[in-house]
């Protein structure tokens, strides 16, 4: 028994040493720079989200974070490359919405969607924005989906290549409205509304981001907003659930993971940490620029919303037989 009892003791002492570690690590964490990977080329929205909550976090770091581009397969090459990185919180990931999807979009992926990352934190979400000509005969959605269901495949819209957020949102729209619309894709937003604009194809979907210069008082118009609430961006724009789609709730949204087994304590960290610099005036500011808004979830909550995601599109994407090209 006292063999027993010394044992456990040992056991019981070896324990509090790695809990005191693990504490002691997150209180200096971080003592060097944090890498942020971003699975998109420079310039995009992602990237300029990534770099303007850097230069937030380094006011509450000491340390500069250094945004990393691997763009490449839809994000794919930077999730493997952060699947395969050390999980002591030094590198970490922005990724969009697309993520959780790659699985069913791409043959076959080098790792497992949800058990080779760690969730940390949604930091933003925007709806998207469906767009027509200014003088477009359809004066809401409603009109447009009319018309869609008397003529199938006559209408069509232009989005930014396939699988993306515009598309996706295109089909959940087919999907939910069981009407049929043919998907144009173009090398990227601004094409789709130039097309809007010239009258080549009657409606584009895009992310507010992309949008939301030609709207105010340009070219275009918007019928809807994606998500479930209306944008404060576009407060006079309904959304497809108030225009004839009950249920429909789109958006792009941006979150942050790290690689899988990171310690508790830093991903704790990591939590508070992001929901400061959500409160950043200047993040707050890019955010307003783009038509988005800070989330700041806990790691939990953002876990139970990619699985959430996951469930929801399959079905879409397997419906539409959306694959990459």
């Amino acid at each position: 028994m006292l063999g027993l009892n010394n044992t456990i003791g040992r056991l019981a002492v070896g324990a509090g040493l790695l809990l005191a570690a693990s504490a002691a690590q997150a209180d200096n964490y971080p003592s060097k720079p944090v890498h942020i990977l971003v699975p998109y080329a420079a310039g995009g929205a992602v990237d300029v989200l990534a770099r303007t909550l850097s230069q937030a976090l380094a006011k509450t770091w000491g340390q500069q974070p250094v945004v990393d581009n691997r763009p490449g397969a839809g994000g794919i090459v930077a999730s493997q490359a952060l699947a395969q990185a050390a999980p002591d919180g030094y590198t970490l990931i922005l990724v969009a919405s697309g993520h959780p999807l790659n699985q069913f979009i791409y043959a076959s992926v080098p790792y497992d969607t949800f058990k080779d990352f760690t969730a940390i934190s949604e930091v933003a979400s925007s709806p998207l924005a469906i767009v027509v000509a200014k003088d477009s005969p359809y004066k809401t959605l409603s009109d447009l989906l009319a018309a869609a269901k008397k003529e199938p495949d006559k209408l069509s819209y232009g989005m930014s290549g396939n699988g993306t957020s515009a598309h996706l949102a295109g089909e959940l729209l087919k999907y939910m409205s069981g009407t049929k619309i043919v998907a144009i894709p173009y090398k990227g937003g601004a094409p789709a509304l130039t097309a809007v604009i010239a009258g080549d194809i009657p409606l584009s979907i895009n992310p507010l981001a992309e949008a939301i210069s030609q709207l105010e008082g340009g070219p275009v118009r918007a019928l809807a907003v994606t998500s479930a609430e209306r944008s404060k961006a576009l407060p006079d724009v309904p959304t497809v659930a108030e225009a004839g789609v009950p249920g429909y709730d789109v958006s792009v949204w941006w979150g942050v993971l790290g690689p899988a087994k990171m310690p508790p304590e830093i991903v704790a960290k990591l939590e508070t940490d992001l929901k400061a610099a959500l409160q950043d005036p200047n993040v707050l500011s890019t955010l307003g620029k783009i038509g988005a808004a800070p989330v700041g979830s806990s790691a939990k909550d953002f876990d139970a919303y990619m699985h959430a995601e996951a469930t929801k599109w399959e079905p879409v994407l397997k419906a539409a037989d959306i694959h990459a090209q």
